[in-house]
């Protein structure tokens, strides 16, 4: 029943068999990290680019578009469709209102009138 105690050199290559396993673990991280910040990479750069104009709809997206804003405007709404200029233009000649926050009538050229 009374078994010897370990010696000395037991103990250290028990503490070696444990720390060899967090440092095992400790790369799995690393590379489960690494794979991850590869992925969002791959993600970021296959994003297509924001479009220059929009066109928010409200809430009716059947109707007249109630505004026109640049592609990176933060007064956007929920629901907005990328258009090119010559569209963003015809639709405030039509009278879409421009949005007062990014101007996209000052950035086409767009002069009432």
């Amino acid at each position: 029943m009374n078994d010897p105690a370990p010696s000395r050199l037991d103990l250290l290559r028990f503490l070696e068999r444990v720390q060899e396993q967090d440092l095992a673990r400790t790369r799995r991280w690393i590379a489960d990290e690494e794979r991850r910040e590869r992925e969002r990479q791959h993600r970021e750069a296959a994003r297509p680019a924001p479009p220059d104009w929009l066109l928010d709809y409200g809430l009716n997206k059947d109707a007249m578009p109630i505004a026109v804003h640049t592609g990176d405007c933060h007064m956007r709404g929920k629901r907005t469709r990328g258009v090119d200029s010559d569209t963003a233009r015809r639709a405030l000649a039509t009278g879409v209102q421009a949005c007062s926050h990014c101007r996209p009538d000052n950035e086409l050229g767009y002069l009432e009138g």
